[in-house]
């Protein structure tokens, strides 16, 4: 696994959106997932589409990449590290998120 990823829980980063940490949130789902309910300000780009549009995101800003329970957003983890990207993985993804969706 590359250095450059790392992993939060999903408790843990709904505590840093709260305190106003500044950091961008990618949710790998695919749209219908994505439509049932995300994370407010997350940019949505599912993890089969991601080869092809990873520039939309910026690679000076973390980014904590989010998927249902976590498998997904490690792909795309692995994929963006690879890129040098700054990725967190978010363990537990959206079936354990705590915060508000919309």
């Amino acid at each position: 696994m590359n250095n450059r990823m790392q992993e939060q829980l999903s408790d843990v980063v709904a505590g840093r959106l709260k305190r106003g940490e500044k950091f961008n949130i990618l949710d790998v789902r695919e749209q219908e997932e994505w439509d049932s309910g995300h994370i407010p300000n997350a940019t949505h780009i599912p993890l089969g589409q991601l080869e092809h549009r990873y520039s939309e995101l910026n690679a000076a800003e973390e980014i904590v990449v989010v998927c249902r329970s976590g498998k997904r957003s490690e792909k795309a983890c692995e994929i963006l590290s690879a890129k040098g990207y700054n990725v967190i993985n978010m363990i537990g993804g959206m079936s354990e998120w705590p915060g508000q969706v919309e």
